[in-house]
């Protein structure tokens, strides 16, 4: 008789659930790749509907493929006034993220394909939530301004419309660039805590749709997608001076830095489970951040960021996660910082949509063990 207690992996800590052929995550290497592709190459070379085509079919599309797809997407962005009824019943009080997860499940709800779980027809309703998306994000945003709802264009491609669509009006080509590269780099990452919430979703035979809300919720935490949002929160909690120069800023975010460690306060923006030489994403990021500081002409925000950086370094050997440089870059694109983790889900849905069809191609039930440590057996004494 076996009495060997079971070892327990905390949080599934290394163990391998299963296998996949969308991303792979290689710390050693320090590297991320999409289907093979270097992530930093896709966000150089492709757009987000390339990558949002390689996500689904395993390829860059072709001339002819990236026409078809992209007819298709352009012609499903708008926002169906069922879910934009249902988002004007929200508080704007309410976090953005309940609008998402509640759109999302809405539009599975309403979607004539809601309970084929075919390929055919889950690939159908990945492009329609790709599509779609966009404008649930946009709207939140400008709902609670007290703005009204912007129609998409078909003539404008997924960044430049997600953009057009949240602040009414065409964006200059440097912020385009700098929002696709972020798409792209948000796009997907392996089994992480929403995908594997997706993929366990999946697992039990549910609608994509379902999967994709409970992504949304596993999301919506700090400790992963709230994470771009709490280094805002930093940011603005240290202060944002616009009259300050860099170096000063810098001294100042330092100066924080060191009081939040020496109190030991949690720093969200910095390591990461999987990178432990820092994260592969980054550097492309940074380079984003970079040209937006420099067109917006916001110095003061890289003198925060590098302070930050310095400080953490120096004192934990601790690098930046990709939410680092993200929260910045969206904040100079004038972006509400309750909207940063929506974003994340509008580029997410990609990757997430890739791995329940994934999952569901090759389904077993994901069911995982436990070791009781509660009462011993009892009985009840009346």
């Amino acid at each position: 008789m076996n009495t060997q207690e079971p070892e327990i992996h905390k949080g599934l800590d290394g163990v391998v659930a299963d296998t996949t052929a969308v991303s792979k995550v290689n710390p050693e290497t320090n590297s991320l790749l999409y289907r093979g592709y270097p992530v930093q190459e896709l966000a150089k070379e492709c757009s987000f509907e390339e990558v949002a085509y390689l996500m689904w079919n395993g390829e860059l599309p072709s001339e002819a493929q990236l026409d078809e797809f992209t007819k298709s997407e352009r012609s499903q962005r708008a926002l169906d006034p069922r879910v934009k009824a249902l988002i004007d019943q929200l508080p704007t009080s309410c976090h953005p993220m309940d609008v998402c997860r509640t759109a999302a499940s809405s539009m599975g709800g309403t979607h004539p394909q809601a309970d084929d779980s075919s390929p055919e027809a889950n690939l159908e309703k990945a492009i329609s939530l790709f599509a779609a998306f966009p404008a649930v994000v946009a709207y939140d945003q400008r709902r609670r301004r007290g703005q009204d709802l912007v129609e998409p264009r078909e003539d404008l491609d997924y960044s430049a419309n997600f953009l057009y669509m949240t602040f009414g009006e065409e964006q200059p080509p440097e912020v385009v660039e700098a929002f696709k590269v972020s798409m792209v780099l948000y796009a997907e990452h392996s089994f992480n805590a929403s995908t594997f919430t997706a993929r366990v979703i999946t697992s039990t035979q549910a609608d994509l749709h379902s999967a994709i809300t409970g992504a949304i919720g596993a999301l919506k935490g700090a400790l992963h997608g709230g994470a771009n949002e709490a280094v805002m929160e930093t940011f603005q909690t240290i202060g944002i001076r616009t009259d300050e120069s860099k170096e000063e800023a810098a001294a100042r975010a330092k100066s924080w830095m060191e009081d939040a460690l020496a109190q030991k306060k949690k720093v969200m923006g910095f390591g990461h489970r999987v990178y432990k030489h820092g994260d592969s994403r980054v550097p492309t990021m940074k380079a984003a951040l970079d040209d937006m500081v420099e067109y917006y002409g916001r110095g003061e925000l890289l003198g925060l960021y590098n302070g930050l950086q310095s400080a953490m370094q120096e004192a934990k050997d601790i690098l930046p996660n990709l939410d680092y440089p993200a929260g910045p870059t969206y904040h100079l694109m004038g972006f509400d910082t309750q909207m940063f983790t929506p974003l994340f889900v509008a580029s997410r849905i990609t990757g997430w949509t890739a791995h329940i069809m994934e999952q569901a191609a090759d389904n077993a039930l994901i069911r995982p063990l436990s070791v009781y440590n509660g009462t011993d057996e009892r009985h009840v004494e009346k």
